[in-house]
């Protein structure tokens, strides 16, 4: 039996359109797909309904917000699942999203295709996000853009750099905030930087949760391996900035070679 296959379209709304060839089943089910080694506990399950030219169409709302994760798509007939395969992905609207300001929470959702060629949905949600912009690497310094959503940077606002394996060792940066309080741009060109992975933060205020610096208001579900910098050498160090599985900025520091 071949493998179905569905088409989806995203609107400026974060709706998503799935239209397959007319079949007579129940519905889609869309997976969250759990944690290795725990069991599946989220699904959401869409109407198919009869759409032109004889093909079926089924409607992702903008509500519910869906968890942040990854949604595996299926075709769903009583208690019996088929895994969809892609078919034409529509995600014009998506391309220049890094544009248009967003309200909190931040709800992102991206079509895609998984690596062993299935549909499915990697999705976002964020109290508040700092959108990445341009890294530009310059000698031995990098100076990041970003613009921030769901918050504004008044004074005394700070960029945070926080070492991963220990979760408490930070570096403090002061950002260059423009006037409308959302864009802001910073330079790391610190030679005290410990060999390992800090991750980028945003606080607004002090006290204020801190926010995460990601890529996330495009089309592209997995940025990791697709965005690759170059390392900027501070004296016996190379500090090169990466895009994590979770599409976050960070930064790689290891000793020069």
């Amino acid at each position: 039996m071949t493998t179905p296959r569905a088409g989806c379209a995203v609107d400026a709304e974060g709706r998503i359109t799935f239209e397959l060839p007319s079949v007579h089943r129940e519905g889609l089910l869309l997976r969250l797909r759990p944690k290795k080694g725990l069991p599946e506990e989220t699904l959401h399950v869409l109407d198919l309904k009869p759409a032109d030219e004889g093909r079926a169409r089924a409607v992702l709302g903008a509500d519910p917000v869906l968890a942040e994760g990854r949604w595996d798509v299926y075709l769903l007939d009583g208690t019996e699942r088929t895994r969809l395969r892609p078919g034409p992905r529509d995600l014009r609207v998506l391309v220049d999203g890094h544009l248009r300001d967003r309200r909190a929470p931040l709800a992102v959702r991206v079509p895609y295709v998984t690596k062993d060629g299935f549909l499915a949905v990697r999705t976002w949600l964020r109290p508040a996000h700092a959108e990445a912009d341009r890294v530009d690497v310059t000698g031995g310094a990098l100076t990041f853009s970003a613009r921030l959503h769901g918050a504004s940077l008044p004074a005394g606002a700070e960029v945070r750099l926080r070492l991963r394996r220990d979760g408490e060792t930070v570096r403090t940066l002061e950002p260059l905030v423009a006037e409308d309080g959302r864009n802001f741009s910073f330079t790391v060109a610190d030679e005290t930087l410990d060999i390992g992975i800090w991750d980028l933060f945003v606080r607004p205020a002090p006290g204020a949760p801190m926010i995460r610096l990601a890529r996330l208001l495009d089309d592209v579900a997995d940025r990791k391996h697709v965005f690759v910098y170059p390392g900027a050498r501070a004296g016996g160090i190379v500090v090169r900035p990466y895009y994590t599985v979770d599409n976050d900025l960070s930064l790689e520091v290891r000793q020069a070679g």
